[in-house]
């Protein structure tokens, strides 16, 4: 049986099981990646599966695309462990189908009731699963109806102690399959005892490792590269779906994109996959691929709203209002009640300048997901546009408690700290954002302001971080200019004629002129006349008589007393040498 083949016979049954043990996120991802595998029988359809990205583009990846060359076979040399095989313990009676059908249609208590005195590691799985889902509904209630500002509540699961203790003497016995595992380590992450949960997520994911909800918590529990490293994961293919996804999560891009090059070679059609491309791309600020990745997702699946937020952020970015309208009109069409519809919508009107609005729907977004970590970032930035500090500041505090990796939120803390006028407690949250985003130029740019604020003045610590800046490709030009700047007001000269210079070299690039450019002239022009260079003097002063102003004025009368010099000299030594 070819690889393609045997992939697509264990993914047929992963949805099943899964299914069958009421994981449907998990079920829905598999049967995602089971329709991304191409069949041997399929005839290319060149009107549907066009080129995701074009050779012009700064990031060339057409191979990724549907179009593309792309191998149908796993990367050569890799060695993947035997599929393990589930056995289930029992045959379903009629009192798991009966409970499954409570489960079904959401009446979870009574679904955990029809399973008492069942002792199947099945049956088991399914009654604790339930009443875990139970205790949450019940702690979502008691969130709304006693939250504080911005939601905040005290409320936990009440079903936790009693399942802990149960699940761990059913381990302890050796009566917990992958699932039950998967759920143990679930409730020991909920108290918060991360440590103990994630060597049992491996147990979990070794055992059966097509449950796609336990690596993704997994991933969650994985907070730096070491820890990644440490996890003693068998090489199963699920295996390489994982370190894609959590190389992403820890700013690991250029891995994350070769590990998803490999496994296109056989989910050649698989919207996950190009999804998270355009993710890492978005990541990479490489915002024109990453949309026209997003763009032909929506056209082969265009009532997708899973990682359409991200979309929406690009096209934020972007500022392309019209497809920004587009995109919240067709969600809010598909499913108005989904947290990322909301975000969507959010993000249009934030765009538009209505920042009450945006709000607004952020919050429904946090009604239906509490967790959802975007909305409470992007809340805070809107918080900070209607100058409302203490909201912005409790937003992006929850953003963190959530994901302490996001650096967005630590910039947000430190822009408001900054407008706030508190330098030493902007610099301390920009710096925890640039360590989590070293390659961000923007962040590097903020703490470089900070420095160079009135109550700090380290303005040789801002020359470093405007370095730094330069170093990650700033695209908007700030380091450079205030480098050059910042150099001329140490009396540095060299250092600032050379920046002036490399600035106005990005400004004739980008085909931009303005008062940046004029300075630069100026600059330079003076420095070279100072150092005796006339023929580069000549030539920037020049420049200069293009621009209207005053400096026009000053260009003209400093290159007529050039060129009166340049003639008068030859002549004083022909009188001297004459006869």
């Amino acid at each position: 049986m070819n690889s393609k083949e045997s992939y697509r016979n264990e993914l047929r049954t992963a949805v099943r099981q899964l299914s069958d043990r009421c994981l449907y996120s998990a079920s829905k991802w598999a049967a995602e990646q089971l329709g991304g595998i191409e069949p041997e029988s399929a005839k290319f359809n060149p009107s549907r599966y066009t080129p995701a990205l074009r050779s012009s583009g700064s990031y060339s990846r057409s191979r990724r695309s549907r179009g593309g060359d792309i191998t149908n076979t796993p990367v050569a040399g890799v060695s993947y462990v035997s599929t393990p095989s589930l056995v289930d313990d029992e045959i379903e009676n009629d009192y798991y189908l009966l409970a499954k059908s409570y489960f079904d249609c959401r009446e979870l208590r009574r679904a955990a009731h029809a399973l008492r005195g069942q002792t199947g590691k099945k049956a088991t799985f399914l009654r604790c699963y339930a009443l875990y889902l139970a205790g949450e509904k019940r702690k979502e209630e008691e969130m709304i109806e006693l939250e504080g500002p911005l939601g905040k509540s005290d409320t936990v699961n009440n079903e936790l102690v009693s399942l802990e203790r149960e699940l761990s003497a059913l381990r302890k016995r050796g009566n917990l399959d992958a699932f039950g595992l998967y759920l143990y380590a679930i409730v020991l992450r909920e108290k918060g005892c991360e440590d103990l949960a994630r060597p049992i997520l491996v147990e979990s994911v070794n055992l059966y490792p097509w449950n796609w909800s336990a690596w993704s918590d997994l991933q969650n529990l994985c907070t730096t590269p070491d820890i990644l490293n440490n996890l003693n994961l068998k090489n199963h293919w699920m295996k390489d779906f994982f370190l894609a996804s959590i190389y992403q999560e820890l700013k690991m891009y250029s891995e994350a994109l070769s590990k998803y090059d490999n496994l296109q070679g056989v989910f050649r059609f698989s919207d996950y996959i190009q999804s998270q491309i355009a993710t890492a791309l978005y990541s990479l600020r490489e915002l024109d691929d990453s949309e026209i990745l997003f763009e032909e997702l929506l056209r082969n699946d265009p009532y997708r709203v899973d990682s359409m937020d991200v979309y929406s952020n690009v096209l934020y970015a972007k500022e392309s209002f019209s497809s920004l309208s587009f995109l919240a009109h067709r969600v809010f069409l598909s499913d108005k009640y989904r947290p990322e519809s909301c975000c969507i919508i959010a993000n249009y009107y934030s765009l538009k300048g209505q920042h009450e609005k945006s709000v607004l729907y952020f919050r429904r977004a946090l009604k239906l997901n509490r967790k959802y970590l975007s909305a409470w970032t992007l809340m805070g930035h809107e918080y900070v546009e209607m100058k409302n500090m203490p909201a912005a500041t409790d937003s992006y505090r929850r953003a963190i408690e959530i994901n302490p990796r996001d650096y967005r939120a630590w910039y947000g803390l430190g822009q408001t700290y900054e407008m706030l006028a508190m330098p030493y407690y902007a610099l301390h949250y920009y710096s925890r954002s640039a360590y989590l985003q070293p390659t961000d130029s923007r962040l590097w740019n903020a703490m470089a302001m900070c420095y160079r604020s009135e109550q700090l003045n380290m303005l040789e610590e801002a020359i470093k971080c405007y370095k730094r800046s330069a170093n990650c490709n700033d695209r908007e030009g700030i380091a450079l200019y205030q480098l050059a700047k910042l150099n001329s007001e140490l009396g540095h000269s060299d250092e600032a004629a050379f920046y002036y210079k490399k600035d106005l070299e990005r400004l004739e690039i980008e085909e931009r002129d303005g008062p940046n450019m004029v300075e630069a002239l100026q600059y330079l022009a003076n420095y070279c006349k100072t150092q005796g260079n006339m023929d580069d003097a000549q030539m920037y002063f020049a420049r200069l008589l293009h621009f209207s102003g005053p400096e026009k004025e000053t260009a003209k009368t400093i290159l007529r007393g050039l060129k009166l010099t340049q003639t008068n000299i030859p002549s004083m030594d022909v009188e001297h040498f004459s006869p």
